[in-house]
C-alpha cells in the first residue's frame, strides 16, 4: 500500500491539499482512505461530508476517517488496570472508571499512529492519506515509535527476562504477586505494536510531502521541516506550495506578495520537486473545489533513503558513513558517539541511532558535511577488528 504523509506549517492548507490529494486518487480508481488526528473536524469541512471515529464514505472509492483519541486512551487504560490487578491491590491503589478518565497530552499522537497501522494492516485500501499536525508536531510524531522502542529495550532489556521462570516461585515465597511477568510482557506487546507503526512509517511506499504558501515565513519552515525529516530518513517526494497567486488577477493583489511568492517558487525548484497549487480565490469546500486544485497525484514514490557505509580502508584507511542531510549547517551539527550509537544533533532536531555492525568494531577518525551529506569516517580497532591469518 501506498502512503503519503502530508504535513507543513500550520495555516498552510495541508488538510485541504490532504483531502484534494485522496479526492483525486479516488476519482483515478484507486481505493483510498484520508485519516486526520485534529481534534476539529476540518477534514469533514473540506470534504463536504463529517468525519468521525468510524469511517465514512466521503466519495466513490474514498473513505475518510478521524480516530477518537480519547476513546481509545480510555481503553488503554482499562485494559492496563485489568492486567496490573494484582500489583495495584497490593500498592492499595483506587481503579479509574472509564468515565472519568481524559486524554493525557501526547494520547492524538498514539491514536494517529495506531489508526495508520490498522489501516496499512487491512488491506482494504491502496492508497493511505494522512493529514498529519503542524511540521513540528509530526516531526516528533513520526519520530515517536523509534524513541519509544528504544526506551523499552533500554527500561526493560529483553534478556532480563531470561529467569522469569523463576518470578513464579518468588511469588508464592514472598506471598504477594510479582509485578515483573505482566511488567515485561505489556513491554513486549508495546514493542510489537510500535514495530508495526515503525515499519509502515519506513516502508519503501511512504514519504512524506510538505505544503507552504510560497514566502520567507513558508521558505524557512520547509527548510527546517526537510531537515527534521532527513535526520529521520523519511523521503519527501514534493513540495505542494500552495495558494500561489496567478499571473493575472484582481489588482488588489499586492505587486510586493507577487515579487514574494515568485522569489519562494524560484528557489524551492532548486531543490524539491514543487507543484505549484493556483489560489482559489476563497477557501476551498466540497468536491468541486477540491478537484480544481492542481495538487500532485499519488501513484509514484522515490527511491529509499540510504545511509551506506563505503568501503576505503584499501585507499584511506577507513570506512565511511554517508549520512545525507540537505540543508544542514556545519555550526549547527554535533556527533557524540556513545557505546554502539551515534547521537546526531542538527539544529533543534536529535536522533540516536545504532552503528552498524562493522562500524562498532571502529573508532570515529573524524567528520565532514559536504554538498548536503554528513560523512563519517571510520577507522577499525585493532583490538577489535578481524585480523588476517
Amino acid at each position: 500500500m501506498r502512503t503519503i504523509l502530508i504535513t507543513g506549517p500550520g495555516g498552510s492548507g495541508r488538510t485541504t491539499v490532504a483531502a484534494a490529494t485522496a479526492l483525486r486518487a479516488a476519482g483515478a480508481g484507486t481505493r483510498t482512505l484520508v485519516l486526520s488526528a485534529d481534534r476539529t473536524d476540518a477534514l469533514g469541512a473540506v470534504l463536504g461530508t463529517p468525519t468521525g471515529p468510524d469511517p465514512v464514505r466521503a466519495a466513490p472509492g474514498l473513505t475518510a476517517w478521524r480516530p477518537d483519541a480519547a476513546a481509545r486512551f480510555r481503553d488503554d487504560l482499562t485494559a492496563f488496570q485489568d492486567r496490573a490487578t494484582g500489583f495495584l491491590d497490593l500498592l492499595g491503589a483506587a481503579r479509574l472508571d472509564p468515565e472519568e478518565v481524559t486524554p493525557l497530552p501526547g494520547a492524538e499522537e498514539l491514536s494517529v499512529l495506531r489508526a495508520l497501522r490498522d489501516a496499512a494492516l487491512s488491506e482494504r485500501y491502496d492508497l493511505l492519506v494522512v493529514d498529519l499536525p503542524p511540521a513540528p508536531r509530526a516531526l516528533d510524531l513520526l519520530a515517536l515509535p523509534e524513541e519509544l522502542r528504544r526506551y523499552l529495550r533500554r527500561l526493560l532489556p529483553p534478556e532480563r527476562q531470561a529467569a522469569r521462570a523463576l518470578r513464579p516461585v518468588l511469588g508464592r515465597l514472598a506471598g504477594v504477586p510479582m509485578p515483573a511477568e505482566w511488567l515485561y510482557e505489556t513491554a513486549a506487546r508495546w514493542d510489537v505494536e510500535l514495530a508495526a507503526v515503525e515499519a509502515v512509517v519506513r516502508d519503501r511506499a511512504t514519504t512524506v510531502r510538505l505544503v507552504a504558501e510560497p514566502g520567507p515565513a513558508g521558505a524557512d519552515a520547509v527548510h527546517t521541516a526537510a531537515l527534521g525529516l532527513a535526520l529521520r530518513g523519511l523521503r519527501t517526494d514534493a513540495l505542494v506550495a500552495n495558494r500561489v497567486l496567478p499571473e493575472t488577477g484582481p489588482e488588489t493583489w499586492p505587486a510586493g506578495l507577487l515579487a514574494q511568492q515568485r522569489k519562494a517558487l524560484a528557489d524551492w525548484q532548486e531543490s524539491y520537486d514543487v507543484h505549484p497549487v493556483t489560489h482559489l480565490g476563497r477557501d476551498p469546500r466540497g468536491a468541486d473545489d477540491l478537484a480544481a486544485l492542481a495538487v500532485p497525484g499519488g501513484d509514484t514514490a522515490p527511491g529509499p533513503v540510504e545511509w551506506r557505509v563505503t568501503d576505503r580502508i584499501a585507499e584511506d584507511g577507513v570506512l565511511v558513513w554517508h549520512i545525507p542531510l540537505p540543508g544542514a549547517i556545519r555550526d549547527e551539527l554535533d556527533l557524540v558517539r556513545r557505546g554502539d550509537e551515534l547521537v546526531v544533533t542538527v539544529g533543534r532536531f536529535r536522533r540516536i541511532v545504532p552503528l552498524p555492525s562493522a562500524l562498532r568494531r571502529c573508532t570515529v577518525a573524524g567528520a565532514a558535511l559536504r554538498d548536503g551529506a554528513l560523512r563519517i569516517r571510520f577507522a577499525p580497532d585493532p583490538e577489535l577488528w578481524p585480523r588476517e591469518r
